[in-house]
């Protein structure tokens, strides 16, 4: 990823937080239920472009956090297709934008807070 077009910020678009990302990122640091156990690895969703494969992904986000010395041990990606909406000015139907998500496993004790 040397040139500009293949930046890992062309492939790492922002970082996703909604109510179920902030549960998941906080799972690691619950003791209270032993069937969240599984979950001690830290978490983390990013918006990524549509085009990218895990490998890159992968790739982009070490390459973005090298500094903190961060290493992806899985990458899973969700694409959500635009939903249907009604517009109020006209008659004709609206869509909102499709997107991708990717759902990112670090190695234990990693972190990356400065976001």
């Amino acid at each position: 990823m040397n040139n500009a077009s293949n930046s890992p910020y062309n492939v790492i678009l922002s970082r996703y937080s909604t109510e179920k990302s902030v549960v998941l990122e906080g799972l690691k640091d619950s003791d209270s239920n032993p069937s969240i156990a599984k979950c001690k690895l830290p978490k983390f969703v990013f918006l990524v472009a549509k085009s990218a494969n895990k490998a890159q992904i992968a790739q982009a986000l070490e390459e973005i956090y090298e500094e903190q010395k961060v290493k992806v041990v899985a990458v899973n990606t969700i694409s959500i297709k635009g939903k249907a909406k009604s517009r109020r000015r006209n008659s004709r139907p609206g869509k909102t934008k499709a997107f991708k998500k990717a759902i990112v496993t670090f190695e234990e004790g990693d972190m990356i807070d400065n976001i």
